[in-house]
């Protein structure tokens, strides 16, 4: 038996907790908010999607940033070991849209308070407004930790399970670069991911707070396509947010953030070709043919995007709609499905619900996430150089390097 002491009360540190302890090891958690789980606590808007019950293909290829790396991590301790482990621990699970697996109760109060029961009947011992100033380590061995009022514990084995820096609020503060940096460890520059997009075109505020459900998305760097979804996206005041703008962010942010010059299109009728389109703006023509223009397609989109489409179309809005040529309703029919955006940097960690960058992975056991540089410390979930698109992958990360690293431990 060993004595484990974690840092970070997050997702992968009560996990981690849970499966230290489940091992039969001696383990306390240390955590500098008043409560476990500040940021689990405002994921998927308060629901907690908490993992996704997708095949192990979709679940490889929607981690972003080093994949490979979680193949040990991800067989260990799968999806679906994620789901039967909140179930048997008496937390009712549901499967919605894009397999995203949430309590069934929409809280995620439900799944922190299932993980902080878990550890209480294992007798893990959990240490609120306890700040961890110092991961020591001596002669290649981790050592023991300083807390911010100067008390020293010592322990066999220490998980730091920090986070990233997104949502700083949270308590998300990057101290676990610095722990990983002060036992020599590289770490990767860390930038925001799953974040909304600033784009640099004039009509995009005028339509701010609207919504659009079932939209096709594409980003492109010259004629390269870089990424492509489909779903739910929003306009803001500054440019685009909603769960594909999100996971599209976490393949682009670092080509915007070296100045590289993005377009993103948008498909406003994915279900219909271009010929299709046509036919059903001929039809709106028909039915409306002595009414303006700008009147007689409104009732193809929502009436915040019908005047924007309008004026984009380079038609007179008061044209009447039996004088539209062939060429301009083609160009329109074009326009609805290739509508261009242009992104220009992403917001930052305030709003961004990962970090990219972290811990580097080729100083870290895959099987165990034990430090390949210091016997003993061990890495779990964000603070590791690994991150994927929105649809609970992220916290499939948390569990599966959390049970490797806590079950690693004797």
């Amino acid at each position: 038996m060993s004595k484990v002491l974690i840092t970070g009360g997050g997702a992968a540190g009560m996990a981690a907790a849970v499966f230290a302890a489940e091992n039969g090891n001696q383990v306390e958690l240390f955590e500098k908010n008043d409560r476990l789980g500040r940021k689990l606590f405002i994921t998927g808007k308060g629901r907690c999607n908490l993992s996704n019950a997708c095949d192990m293909d979709t679940l490889f290829s929607s981690v972003v940033t080093n994949p490979k790396f979680l193949y040990s991590s991800f067989y260990g301790f799968t999806n679906q070991d994620a789901m039967d482990f909140f179930r048997e621990a008496g937390l009712e699970l549901k499967t919605e849209r894009g397999n995203r697996v949430f309590p069934a109760s929409d809280h995620a109060s439900d799944v922190i308070r299932t993980l902080e029961e878990k550890m209480k009947s294992l007798s893990v011992r959990v240490h609120t407004c306890a700040t961890v100033k110092k991961v020591a380590c001596r002669d290649g061995q981790f050592s023991h930790l300083v807390l911010a009022d100067g008390r020293q514990i010592k322990g066999d084995a220490c998980i730091v399970a920090t986070g990233g820096v997104s949502y700083p609020a949270t308590g998300s503060t990057g101290d676990g670069y610095r722990f990983a940096k002060e036992a020599g460890h590289t770490v990767e520059k860390a930038e925001p991911s799953l974040v909304p997009m600033e784009t640099s075109d004039a009509f995009v505020p005028l339509l701010q707070g609207l919504s659009l459900r079932n939209t096709g998305l594409a980003v492109l760097a010259g004629e390269k396509e870089l990424y492509r979804d489909f779903g739910e996206m929003l306009f803001t005041h500054y440019g685009v947010s909603g769960p594909i703008v999100l996971s599209a962010s976490a393949h682009v942010g670092h080509r915007l953030a070296a100045g590289e010059p993005l377009r993103m299109v948008l498909d406003l009728k994915p279900a219909l070709t271009e010929e299709q389109l046509d036919e059903r703006i001929l039809r709106e023509f028909s039915a409306n043919q002595n009414r303006q223009f700008k009147n007689a397609v409104s009732g193809l989109f929502p009436a915040k995007l019908t005047p924007v489409m309008v004026d984009l179309s380079g038609i007179s809005p008061e044209k009447k709609v039996n004088t539209v040529t062939r060429e301009e309703r083609r160009h329109f029919a074009r326009l609805i499905k290739h509508l261009e955006l242009h992104p220009v940097r992403l917001r930052d960690f305030r709003e961004a619900i990962i970090t990219r960058g972290g811990v580097s992975v080729k100083e870290i056991n895959p099987a165990t996430m034990e430090s390949r540089l210091v016997s003993g410390l061990y890495f779990a979930g964000e603070v590791l150089d690994v991150d994927a698109v929105t649809g609970g992958f992220n916290l499939q990360i948390a569990w599966s390097t959390a049970h490797a690293a806590g079950s690693s431990i004797w």
